[in-house]
């Protein structure tokens, strides 16, 4: 199987497993999408942009709080979750979902993932 299929596939078995989801997304570390499973119409450029820069703030802050390796990167609104994932050195995950979302069930299942996606790259 090709790399971008096995990459594809990780995002649609991430997708599946917590059908509340509001889209997910796998991007370059540099803001580039490279695969997604995203609803409601939602700008997988604008996406990736973000969920990259609100990465590289966290690996940012941790680092200057000598606080190892930045893990995950959490953000509540009133009306939704996102929370973004490093997968290895080049790329970032990102899980959207509504308000109600289980956070613990989502972590359980994207940081598994994340891992997965990381060791593919």
């Amino acid at each position: 199987m090709a790399k971008h299929e096995a990459l594809k596939t990780q995002i649609e078995t991430l997708r599946n497993s917590i059908p509340e989801l509001r889209g997910v997304l796998l991007a370059s570390t540099e803001g580039l999408p490279v695969a997604h499973s995203l609803s409601n119409g939602s700008d997988p450029n604008r996406i990736a942009a973000m969920a990259a820069a609100a990465s590289n703030l966290g690996r940012r802050i941790s680092d200057s709080l000598n606080s190892g390796n930045l893990s995950e990167v959490s953000i509540r609104s009133d009306d939704g979750v996102l929370f973004i994932y490093s997968a290895g050195t080049k790329a970032v995950l990102a899980v959207m979902g509504p308000m109600q979302s289980n956070a613990g069930l989502i972590h359980l299942e994207a940081r598994d993932v994340a891992k997965q996606i990381g060791d593919l790259f």
